[in-house]
């Protein structure tokens, strides 16, 4: 499609964030899967997540590299849903983080509310190391962190 612009996410200044689902002809990519090396691709728009004193984003992060680099030997996840402690492991790492809601107007964002993400269950068929899908506040996204390999 003519008019579309490409972001590759370079994690070296990223920790962990968040790319919301829409069309607005910019398309992030970004390398996940573990050793598997895959290249994924959302349109969207980028979110930041909450990283502020009372975050626990970091701790998040750790779970997460936890459950797919050290459990999970670090080779990548296809495959739906995670074992039963892994998934409920995935789950409340998933909840440790939050966004902001945006708005519709510069007005909307004075509240600066923060929402936590849900894991989508019901597109765990996308789902692999460092590319976890969510349901934000502002709809379906995808958590992303730099991959392992």
């Amino acid at each position: 499609m003519p008019g579309r612009r490409y972001v590759f996410l370079d994690f070296e200044a990223l920790r962990l964030c968040v790319v919301v689902a829409a069309e607005t002809a910019v398309v992030y990519q970004q390398q996940y899967g573990g050793t598997a090396c895959m290249q994924g691709q959302v349109e969207g728009y980028l979110l930041p997540v909450h990283g502020g004193p009372a975050s626990h984003c970091g701790e998040a992060l750790a779970m997460l590299r936890e459950i797919f680099e050290r459990d999970l030997g670090g080779a990548g996840w296809r495959g739906g849903a995670l074992p039963g402690p892994l998934m409920a492991r995935l789950r409340g790492a998933v909840e440790k983080i939050a966004v902001e809601q945006s708005g519709q107007t510069a007005g909307d964002l004075l509240s600066r509310e923060h929402k936590p993400l849900v894991l989508d269950e019901s597109r765990l068929g996308e789902m692999d190391e460092a590319r976890i899908p969510v349901i934000t506040p502002d709809g379906p996204g995808l958590l992303v962190w730099n991959n392992s390999d």
